[in-house]
């Protein structure tokens, strides 16, 4: 199925189980659909089974949200008592679209438990309180951690009560963006098939003798902590110079505080030198870089920051990011901020999970579960950006209940493409959103997209005045701006004067007046006998109202 095939169906208010191979785009279809609910006002709640993923998606964990922690179930006084806490209350009664993310790591109970915890609050015995589920995932990725006696047939989410009653209408898809018709694009198509070759294992024993482009910049996996940690530690110590240490700050619930201390990607206390090998843990396009983007430390700036040189050749300052959690209404609960970078002379295969490596060494040796060899592969684009140390058996193997499940899941997703026509899933459209308090007038939609827009700006850059001045950047008129943040021109054009007085390198000459009217408005300036308490009046009366106030600020901004 392609994305644009997945979304429409989302779209038209579908419970919908989100799958595919690593690098189809599963990730890219829930922002887009995120972002379609947000600016229609639709609560959606955005969780994942584990911390890691949830700070992918800038959302919580499914444990915390529904508050089921770590309960393996939930009697009528613990729903009663779930009930009382405010924050769960409003969350769960409030929300209208579900998501949950890497719904193969999460077990089977726990989904129950979440169906249960929303029946209870919504009074609905519906599948989930009758709102919209979003599952995501690859069942071929890490599995649910279990008892040491426990089957897959008793961990897997999709063997649950819960996801039959949901009744899911499957979107497999299939476009690769990540590895491309190449040789390892086929071994990984076996690995999930259980159609592995003697001719592809030779492939990948050939990767042994992998020659990388760059030393510097390739990355290690490993399958265990110790490995890991030992790596990075002494490839730290044995640079010479001196070390720079970050500390995160956070604000917020002290419990989801916790949460993303122990679920981020970066460390707490990040300890850096010159000549570092690290990785950016978090997606900032506009900066040019990703969560999986390598580099190397080359200095730090008169602040102290770190400047990292990516392997095209750019030179990125690195400035502290957020990660948060939010709720279905995007209140931010909690937030931690550091410099996103992780030391990554060597990571391990578990965090891993979710990034796309340029190039990678990986020991396979000491695999100890089904699954982390797919996922070790299936990080990179081609066999020749991989160098292999070892190899065991346990890192070929799938699991064999997850095999079945995959083929019955391109079955299931086959017959829903071909049951939904492109015209019947736009008719459903509106009357989903309605049908969940949100809005359908776009004049209504374009501007909650423009609040949103503003708000991520806002988040980046500061204040007002910096919002108004990115959108200056971008060479918008007065009054587009004006309409975009739902303020007069003439505020605008006073932001300007505060702008030009703060950042006087920065280009907006687009802005600046023709000299003729700058030379009269000066006139009038001039004669005011106080510079530092003008009066727009004053200049306005002595101009006899030729010239407008709006017009004055302008004039105003480009005085030196």
């Amino acid at each position: 199925m392609t994305q644009e095939k997945a979304l429409a169906i989302l779209k038209s208010g579908k419970n919908v189980f989100l799958t595919g191979s690593a690098g189809t785009g599963k990730t890219h279809v829930l922002n887009q659909y995120i972002n379609y609910l947000r600016e229609r006002k639709v609560p959606v709640a955005v969780t994942a089974s584990t911390g890691i993923a949830a700070t992918h998606m800038n959302g919580m964990t499914i444990h915390s949200w529904s508050g089921i922690g770590i309960k393996e179930q939930l009697n009528q006084a613990a729903l009663v008592s779930l009930k009382t806490k405010k924050y769960l209350k409003k969350n769960l009664e409030n929300v209208k679209v579900l998501i949950i993310d890497e719904i193969s790591m999460l077990h089977k109970k726990q989904l129950d438990l979440v169906n249960t915890v929303l029946q209870f609050f919504k009074e609905n015995n519906d599948a989930f309180g009758g709102i919209q589920v979003v599952f995501s995932g690859d069942f071929f990725q890490l599995p649910p951690i279990g008892n040491n006696e426990e089957t897959s047939r008793d961990k897997f989410a999709f063997m649950s009560d819960a996801w039959l009653q949901a009744n899911l209408v499957v979107c497999y898809l299939t476009e690769q963006f990540r590895q491309a018709n190449n040789s390892l694009n086929k071994i990984l198509n076996e690995l999930r098939n259980r159609t592995f070759t003697k001719s592809s294992y030779q492939l990948l024993l050939n990767a042994k003798s992998n020659t990388l482009n760059n030393n510097e910049e390739q990355t290690q996996l490993f399958t265990h902590n110790i490995d890991v940690d030992s790596i990075n530690s002494k490839q730290l110590e044995a640079l010479p110079g001196k070390k720079r240490t970050f500390r995160a700050s956070t604000k917020g619930n002290k419990k989801l505080v916790e949460t993303l201390k122990k679920s981020v990607l970066t460390s707490e206390v990040l300890t850096l030198k010159i000549n570092a090998k690290v990785m950016f843990v978090k997606n900032n396009v506009e900066k040019g870089f990703v969560n999986g983007t390598l580099g190397t430390v080359t200095g730090f700036d008169s602040e102290g920051l770190p400047k990292v040189k990516l392997r095209n050749g750019k030179i990125i300052t690195v400035e502290k990011e957020n990660w948060d959690i939010q709720d279905e209404r995007n209140k931010i609960l909690a937030s931690l901020k550091q410099i996103p970078l992780r030391l990554a002379w060597a990571i391990t295969v578990h965090k891993s999970q979710g990034m796309t490596l340029e190039e990678a060494t990986i020991d396979l040796s000491k695999t100890f579960e089904r699954g982390q060899g797919y996922v070790a592969l299936s990080r990179l684009k081609s066999l020749e950006s991989m160098q292999l140390l070892g190899i065991n058996n346990t890192a070929l193997a799938v699991d064999a209940l997850a095999y079945k499940a995959d083929q019955r899941f391109m079955e299931l997703s086959d017959e829903a493409n071909k049951a939904f026509s492109m015209n019947e899933l736009a008719k459903a459209e509106k009357p989903f959103i309605k049908a969940c308090g949100g809005i359908t007038n776009e004049k209504e939609i374009k501007k909650v997209k423009n609040k949103l827009k503003d708000k991520k700006i806002k988040t980046k850059k500061g204040g007002t005045h910096e919002i108004t001045m990115a959108y200056l950047i971008q060479k918008k008129s007065i009054a587009e701006i004006a309409e975009i943040r739902g303020l007069t021109e003439g505020t605008i054009a006073s932001h300007l004067i505060k702008i030009r007085e703060k950042h006087p390198k920065v280009n907006l000459t687009h802005y600046r007046p023709k000299k003729e009217m700058l030379k009269k408005v000066r006139k009038a300036y001039d004669l005011q006998k106080d510079k530092n308490a003008i009066s727009l009046k004053k200049i306005y009366d002595e101009l006899d109202g030729s010239v407008t106030y709006q017009d004055i600020k302008l004039c105003l901004a480009f005085f030196n």
